[in-house]
């Protein structure tokens, strides 16, 4: 559906390391990393779709960027099993995340769960069955 998306953060040093943790068990991995930008690439078996994770500064084509301002995303992420449900949420628990809604049956046979990241975004994984 999507090419990429990017999430500017506030902490590079604390955001992609909590990305990296929880989206590991997804299948989701750092394929390129750009310390000029402070910022790394996530892929999964494919080149794409990517998530680009990145320092919120400086100018994006002439949008002035700035780590203390806030504009929450949601993002939900493929799960391959319900085990990598869990894994994703409690990973995400040890990195940096909070809680926004532990591993559960959704309805529908969707299985999910929801964790907010270090800079107030709501990531979710799922599995429809």
């Amino acid at each position: 559906m999507f090419d990429h998306v990017g999430i500017f953060v506030s902490d590079p040093l604390r955001s992609i390391p909590f990305y990296e943790r929880c989206l590991a068990p997804l299948g989701i991995t750092i394929v390129q990393r750009q310390p000029e930008l402070d910022a790394v690439i996530f892929s999964g078996a494919a080149d794409f779709p990517f998530l680009w994770v990145g320092a919120a500064r400086g100018d994006y084509h002439g949008t002035p960027l700035s780590p203390g301002v806030h504009r929450p995303l949601h993002f939900a992420f493929i799960a391959p099993s319900k085990e990598s449900v869990d894994e994703f949420y409690l990973a995400g628990i040890q990195h940096g995340g909070r809680d926004n809604g532990a591993p559960e049956d959704c309805g529908d046979g969707y299985y999910a769960a929801y964790l907010i990241d270090p800079d107030g975004n709501n990531i979710e994984a799922g599995i429809r069955r």
